[in-house]
């Protein structure tokens, strides 16, 4: 049997399948404490969560596009979670990378969806503001050239199928699955909300 949808109280906040590009619900304490704690590190700059596990867990964080500190940030679909990084990895490792990129020098269609995908990114992104320093760049190498797929995932599950060619190979190819919860901690990004719920 399929595992189940997590389905928020309040109705409001993006869930695995359904597209999150802004605007973004403004991320809560609980949020960010699991993105944090998914990144080993304080969340920086997060604007909202643009995709989640089927636990209610972020899965990708949208970024300001210049982090608190000033530094210019052009990845503004950031993978979270760390088994997602971590199939990412695997699949780079096992040199996927050339033959997507072949993939776009061989097929116009490919080619011109992932230019578009790339356009999509950049108009989500100067959402949030635009900064001189990464104008025109967007991630992963997009529009030309297959660089990280740990940024065209992000780019994919946000933006939902069928937006970022390379990004939904990646992910057809990955050992991870945004319908099968594989949190350290499921749920924990929406139980302070189901609490003040109750």
């Amino acid at each position: 049997m399929p595992a189940a949808r997590f389905e928020h109280p309040l109705g409001r906040l993006p869930y695995a399948g359904r597209v999150t590009t802004p605007p973004f619900a403004a991320p809560t304490t609980a949020e960010l404490a699991v993105v944090s704690a998914q990144l080993g590190r304080p969340a920086r700059g997060v604007v909202g969560i643009a995709a989640r596990c089927v636990c209610g867990n972020p899965t990708v964080v949208a970024t300001t596009p210049r982090l608190p500190d000033g530094t210019p940030f052009p990845t503004f679909y950031y993978l979270t979670h760390p088994a997602a990084t971590a199939a990412m990895s695997t699949l780079e490792a096992t040199q996927v990378m050339p033959e997507l990129a072949a993939l776009l020098a061989d097929d116009a269609d490919v080619a011109a969806a992932y230019l578009s995908a790339h356009e999509a990114y950049l108009a989500d992104r100067a959402q949030f503001g635009d900064v001189s320093e990464i104008d025109g760049i967007s991630a992963g190498g997009m529009p030309t050239r297959v660089k990280c797929l740990h940024a065209l995932a992000g780019h994919a599950l946000a933006a939902g199928p069928g937006v970022n060619p390379i990004g939904d190979r990646a992910l057809e190819r990955s050992s991870w699955s945004p319908d099968r919860c594989r949190c350290e901690a499921p749920g924990a990004a929406v139980r302070e909300v189901e609490d003040s719920s109750a």
